[in-house]
């Protein structure tokens, strides 16, 4: 009787509850929201690390030289890993700062995330997020639509710029990366190469939001390859979770969320395409997700 009474007088004041793996109702008190925490400080670390470019360059204090395609840290040599097989494959040669380089980066990725790169570093991607917002505004509006592209498309171009490189004896994907572009003009100025980096955020922003993050760049293939062993995930606590789907909204690349977390496969988001960006973390009203070390218990 106990039940149902309590059925009853829920049902009275309009609290309805999610079908989802967790207990948590549609208006029940929300806890303490962390805002855009994740987001603020992803921002100020990327705009931080590429204005040392900048000041390194502009200042000659050599801390962080050169450009995000090849730099050195401290004096550490740091390269690209697609730069550096398209330098080996167009010159033919295997240089030792290269293989340092490509090390160097893969034991700090593989720390932090392989594709952490994209939404921690990249500059593009802080860009590319801009342009999304007014891809959302100008949708809402329904003034346009959004058109999707087969993700495997990065793959193929991944080998066929490697192919370029080892048949013109030239890295072909420098001259129109825009990461590497906008990390050129941040250290050295502008270029005419800047127009054709605007022409891909139009092309987000009216077309085909996130394109070249989600479809195109072959650029977190290599990231993507070392996230598949990286320890730090994002950590799905399932008795929290009410389903209400609102990290996938965010989600740069919503279906592994979908195939990691709201299929209730595991608790941590297993997919090596996740970027660590924080989006999911932020706008959970549970606080279901948040930062894991497999193996590790504790949410960060």
């Amino acid at each position: 009787m106990k039940n149902t009474a309590d059925k009853k007088n829920k049902k009275q004041n309009g609290v309805k509850t999610f079908k989802g793996p967790g207990l948590r109702s549609q208006n029940s008190p929300q806890p303490g929201h962390r805002g855009n925490k994740w987001r603020n400080i992803r921002w100020a670390i990327l705009l931080f690390f590429n204005f040392l470019f900048f000041a390194s360059f502009f200042f000659d204090i050599q801390i962080l030289e050169g450009t995000l395609s090849g730099s050195r840290l401290l004096g550490f040599h740091l390269i690209d890993p697609l730069a550096a097989f398209q330098v080996i494959l167009s010159s033919k040669i295997i240089m030792v700062n290269l293989v340092i380089g490509v090390v160097t980066i893969l034991l700090i990725y593989l720390m932090f995330g392989g594709r952490s790169f994209c939404s921690w570093i990249c500059p593009y991607h802080w860009l590319a997020e801009l342009g999304e917002t007014i891809n959302k505004r100008i949708k809402k509006r329904k003034i346009i639509k959004n058109h999707t592209f087969d993700r495997k498309i990065r793959y193929y171009f991944y080998g066929l710029f490697l192919l370029l490189s080892l048949i013109t004896g030239y890295t072909v994907f420098e001259t129109i990366n825009p990461v590497a572009i906008i990390s050129r003009f941040l250290v050295y100025g502008p270029s005419l190469m800047l127009l054709w980096v605007a022409a891909l955020l139009l092309f987000e922003v009216f077309y085909s939001r996130r394109a070249w993050c989600r479809y195109f760049c072959p650029v977190g293939v290599s990231y993507q390859l070392i996230g598949l062993m990286s320890p730090l995930r994002i950590k799905w606590d399932k008795e929290k979770c009410s389903n209400c789907k609102r990290c996938q909204t965010v989600c740069l690349a919503p279906h592994i969320l979908t195939e990691s977390v709201n299929q209730g496969k595991s608790e941590y988001v297993n997919s090596s395409l996740c970027t660590r960006c924080g989006l999911c973390v932020d706008v959970c009203d549970d606080e279901a997700l948040g930062y894991g070390v497999k193996y590790l218990d504790k949410l960060i």
